[in-house]
C-alpha cells in the first residue's frame, strides 16, 4: 500500500482505537475478569473506575495482597541486577513520580541506554510498554530490563532465578504465592501485580469532572479551553468523558511528532528503513534493528510499517508535571519547552503525523496551557514526591 493511502486511513484507526476504549465497559461486563474485590481490597483514587482497572488485569494473573507484597520487594531488590547494584527502583523511583528525572536512562555500571525512562503510574493502562511499544504487558515489559546489558546487565534469565532460589525468604514466599518454586514467569507477575497498584488519579481535573467547579483556577480552566481547541492537544491526548471514558489523556497510539528528527542521522536511517520496509523480511528488521541507529526508528522497528518511522508512544499526561524530563530521549527539560515544541509544530520530517501543524499561541496563553498539564497531578503522587525531596 503507498504511504500516502495509508495515511488517509489513519482518521479511520485512531476512530475505531477510541470506539474499543469507549466499548471497555461493555467488554468488562461480560469477561472472565480476574478480580475479586473482596479478594484483594484496593482503593482506586478518584477518576479512575473499578471497571476500566479490572479490564487491565489479566485473568492469568489475579490480584492477591500477597502477590503485590512479593511485587514490590521484588521491584526494590537490588540482587535482580547483575551485580546486585540496582532495582527495578533505580530507574523508576517512587520520591519521583516512579521516573529518574534523568534525560536518559542508567542502567548497570553506569551505562546508558537510548531512551528518557517512563514513569509506571498508570503504567498498566498502556496500550503496549516502552516507548515503542514493543512489550504488550507490564509482565512482557518486566523480563527485559533484567537482560538488558545497559540496565540491569544480566545474562540469562537462568541467572536470577538461581540466585532468587538462593534466598530462603523467597523461596517460602513463591511457594505460598504461586504454589511452586520460583521462575522467570512468577518473577514477572509478582512485579506486573505490584505495578497495577501504582494508580494515580485524584487531581484537581478529577475533581472538577466530578463536578467541583472551584477545583480548577480560572487560568488552569482557560488552559482547559485552550488544549480543547486552539491549541489543538486533544487531538493526540484525548479528553474523554461519559460512558466508556478512557481518563488518561492519550490516544493510546503512536505518532511521529519529529523529536527524533533533533538527530542529524535520522533521515539516513530513514532511508534505510524504508528499503526494509519495499521488501520487507523479518530478518531484514532484525538486522537494521542492531544498528547503532535503530533506536531513532521508534515503533517501525517493531512493527515494520513505514507509517512508524520515527513515531512514539503518545504518553498519558496525567502527573506531567513531576516526570521531567521529556519525550522519549529526555529533550524537553520544562513544561514550557514541550509546549514551545508543538506551537511550532514539531520538527518537520518526511514521517512528521499529518495531524501536526503549527498553532498561534501568545505566551500567556501558553502559560495558562502549563496551568492546566499542572492540574493533572495527582495529590498522592504529589505527595509521594514531596516526602521524598524531604
Amino acid at each position: 500500500m503507498e504511504l500516502a493511502t495509508r495515511r488517509l486511513l489513519l482518521p479511520f484507526a485512531f476512530c475505531s482505537l477510541i470506539f474499543a476504549f469507549m466499548l471497555l465497559p461493555v467488554f468488562v461486563k461480560a469477561r472472565d475478569t480476574a478480580i475479586d474485590a473482596a479478594a484483594f481490597d484496593f482503593k482506586l483514587p478518584l477518576g479512575i473506575t473499578r471497571d476500566l482497572w479490572s479490564y487491565f488485569v489479566p485473568k492469568d494473573n489475579p490480584m492477591t495482597a500477597e502477590k503485590v507484597a512479593l511485587g514490590r520487594e521484588l521491584f526494590f531488590d537490588k540482587r535482580l541486577s547483575a551485580d546486585a547494584s540496582i532495582s527495578c527502583a533505580g530507574c523508576h523511583a517512587p520520591e519521583r513520580a516512579f521516573t529518574d528525572g534523568k534525560r536518559i536512562a542508567e542502567g548497570i555500571g553506569g551505562r546508558t541506554g537510548t531512551r528518557n525512562s517512563p514513569t509506571l503510574l498508570n503504567a498498566m493502562f498502556n496500550t503496549g510498554q516502552f516507548w515503542d511499544g514493543r512489550a504488550e504487558s507490564l509482565e512482557a515489559q518486566a523480563r527485559l530490563p533484567l537482560v538488558n546489558p545497559d540496565e540491569m546487565g544480566n545474562q540469562t534469565y537462568e541467572q536470577i532465578v538461581m540466585r532468587l532460589r538462593g534466598v530462603p525468604d523467597y523461596a517460602k514466599k513463591f511457594e505460598r504465592v504461586f504454589g511452586g518454586t520460583i521462575t522467570m514467569d512468577a518473577v514477572a507477575k509478582a512485579i506486573a501485580a505490584y505495578e497495577r497498584t501504582l494508580v494515580a488519579g485524584n487531581s484537581p481535573f478529577d475533581r472538577y469532572q466530578s463536578g467541583d467547579m472551584n477545583a480548577l483556577s480560572s487560568t488552569a480552566r482557560s488552559g482547559m479551553i485552550l488544549f480543547r481547541g486552539k491549541a489543538r492537544c486533544n487531538v493526540c491526548h484525548t479528553i474523554n468523558q461519559g460512558f466508556g471514558a478512557y481518563p488518561f489523556l492519550s490516544d493510546g497510539n503512536y505518532r511521529n511528532t519529529g523529536v527524533a528528527a533533533n538527530v542529524t542521522g535520522f533521515a539516513a536511517v530513514s532511508r534505510r528503513a524504508m528499503q526494509v520496509a519495499s521488501d520487507f523480511k523479518p530478518a531484514l528488521l532484525a538486522e537494521l534493528s542492531k544498528q547503532s541507529d535503530s533506536p531513532l526508528l521508534g515503533r517501525f522497528i517493531v512493527t515494520g510499517n513505514t507509517l512508524d518511522i520515527g513515531a512514539f508512544r503518545t504518553p498519558s499526561l496525567r502527573n506531567v508535571e513531576l516526570t521531567a524530563p521529556y519525550f522519549h530521549d529526555g529533550s524537553a527539560a520544562t513544561l514550557a519547552d514541550v509546549v514551545k515544541f508543538y506551537v511550532k509544530g514539531g520538527n518537520e520530517n518526511a514521517f512528521r503525523d499529518w495531524q501536526l501543524e503549527p498553532v498561534d499561541l501568545s505566551d500567556d496563553e501558553q502559560h495558562d496551557l502549563i496551568e492546566f498539564l499542572k492540574a493533572l497531578t495527582s495529590d498522592e503522587a504529589r505527595r509521594l514526591t514531596e516526602a521524598g525531596s524531604k
